[in-house]
């Protein structure tokens, strides 16, 4: 016989905890029409949780070759060694890289931040092993205007490639991703879509602000206001007890063990 008692479950309460949110202009709040209608602003609204808005526009994650207007605001790696803890972190860039930077996409096995694919795993190595045991995920872009077409890129590539290495490096340090790309259910080729939530087919407006926050919402949270756990915070349901040796006498007058 084995004697099980149960544990109870539980989860991170997020109310008053931080939630970093490191970014570009989206996350800083570019198209909407004021900070309190900023999808990060939003967050700490619905949620009760402190948010620290670290966005700023313009800036990629890759250092860039360039030393131009945009870069001299600082590139993600630089910027994430600069941000207070937090209980969680979030990561939401890679359309301004798509958009004008000139950093080549390189190869996976890169670790030198002025390529793309090397600049994500040094932003996202670091995140990994700073909080550690702390939940940390990544948002992919956003569909937007001319991510199909190669020459709008100083590569030749596509927004889709960005995203690829993206999500490919995330998971090689086990950090989840929310693909908006797929899942924000906004592009600015239906005409309709675009003058309701992305208006300038890149930012979107409050309405587009207020989606992302739901969606991010949804990711993060059970309807508790409490962390999922797609995090490593849960512990074990069960302790196992050994039943105790019983002395089991048998008919010729020895005994034994059961």
């Amino acid at each position: 016989m084995v004697l099980i008692k149960k544990k109870e479950l539980f989860f991170m309460d997020i109310k008053n905890k931080t939630i970093n949110f490191l970014g570009d202009s989206i996350t800083e709040g570019h198209g909407a029409t004021s900070n309190e209608k900023c999808f990060v602003s939003l967050i700490g609204e619905r949620t009760g949780a402190i948010v620290r808005n670290y966005g700023i526009g313009g800036t990629r994650i890759a250092r860039q070759n360039a030393e131009d207007e945009f870069e001299k605001r600082g590139n993600f790696c630089d910027r994430m060694r600069n941000m207070e803890d937090s209980d969680v972190m979030v990561v939401f860039g890679g359309t301004n890289d798509f958009g004008h930077g000139d950093a080549p996409m390189g190869e996976f096995s890169d670790r030198d931040d002025r390529t793309f694919y090397g600049a994500c795993h040094t932003c996202f190595s670091y995140l990994a092993e700073k909080y550690a045991g702390k939940p940390v995920f990544i948002i992919t872009p956003l569909h937007r205007d001319g991510e199909f077409d190669k020459s709008n890129n100083k590569n030749g590539l596509l927004l889709t490639d960005y995203i690829s290495a993206i999500i490919k490096v995330a998971r090689y340090y086990s950090i989840p991703v929310l693909d908006l790309y797929s899942e924000y259910g906004v592009t600015p080729v239906i005409d309709s879509v675009r003058e309701r939530f992305m208006p300038d087919g890149l930012h979107p407006s409050d309405a587009g602000h207020s989606l992302l926050a739901d969606k991010i919402i949804a990711y993060i949270f059970d309807l508790n206001g409490n962390i999922k756990n797609i995090f490593p915070l849960i512990v074990p349901i069960f302790t196992v007890h050994p039943a105790p040796n019983l002395l089991l006498t048998k008919s010729d007058g020895s005994s034994g063990l059961l």
